[in-house]
C-alpha cells in the first residue's frame, strides 16, 4: 500500500495537479489585485477606521498583483 503512493504519479495527474495550483495561483493575485483597487478608492474615514494613512492605502494600491 505504501510503496504504491510512492511511486511517481502518471503524467497526466502531474499535469492536471500543477494546472490546478496554477488556477489557485491566478485567482489569488486577480483577489489581491481587486483588493488592491478597493483599498485606493476608500475615503479618508474608512481608511481610519482600518488603521491605515492614505500614504498607506497608495503604497499598498500601487502594488503589482504578484508582490505581497
Amino acid at each position: 500500500m505504501l510503496s504504491e503512493l510512492l511511486l511517481p504519479l502518471p503524467r497526466q495527474v502531474r499535469t492536471h495537479e500543477w494546472m490546478l495550483r496554477l488556477a489557485e495561483a491566478i485567482e489569488h493575485w486577480r483577489e489581491r489585485s481587486v483588493g488592491r483597487a478597493r483599498l485606493g478608492q476608500l475615503d479618508e474615514r474608512l481608511l481610519k477606521d482600518i488603521g491605515l494613512s492614505r500614504a498607506d492605502a497608495w503604497w499598498e494600491a500601487g502594488k503589482p498583483f504578484w508582490r505581497a
